[in-house]
């Protein structure tokens, strides 16, 4: 099984996570997968899905929201593939099961 297909993705500021919408090759075209992965994640497994300046805003000696939040934000999403495929691997059983669309 592999992820080949980003559907939608955010980032929650405040709880420093992705929640991420995607397909792998054994979904039907009416099967979606969505999981919630810690930031910090993305980190431990050598991946960098997040530009540099976003790390600004996840700061915690900076409480006031930024309204300008989504502007900076800059997913790759073919590294975002990478890692969940790699992320998956690994733990197996933190694979989300399939949802209906």
């Amino acid at each position: 099984m592999e992820v080949v297909d980003i559907i939608s993705y955010y980032i929650f500021e405040e709880k420093k996570q992705i929640e991420v919408s995607f397909k792998m090759n054994t979904d039907s075209d009416d099967e979606i997968r969505t999981d919630l992965i810690e930031i910090q994640e993305f980190s431990n497994y050598g991946y960098n899905v997040i530009d540099e300046n976003i790390t600004q805003f996840f700061s915690d000696d900076d409480d006031e929201f930024e309204e300008d939040f989504d502007d900076f934000i800059d997913i790759d999403e073919d590294t975002l593939v990478q890692f969940l495929n790699e992320y998956y691997i690994v733990n197996p059983k933190k694979l989300p099961k399939t949802e209906l669309m």
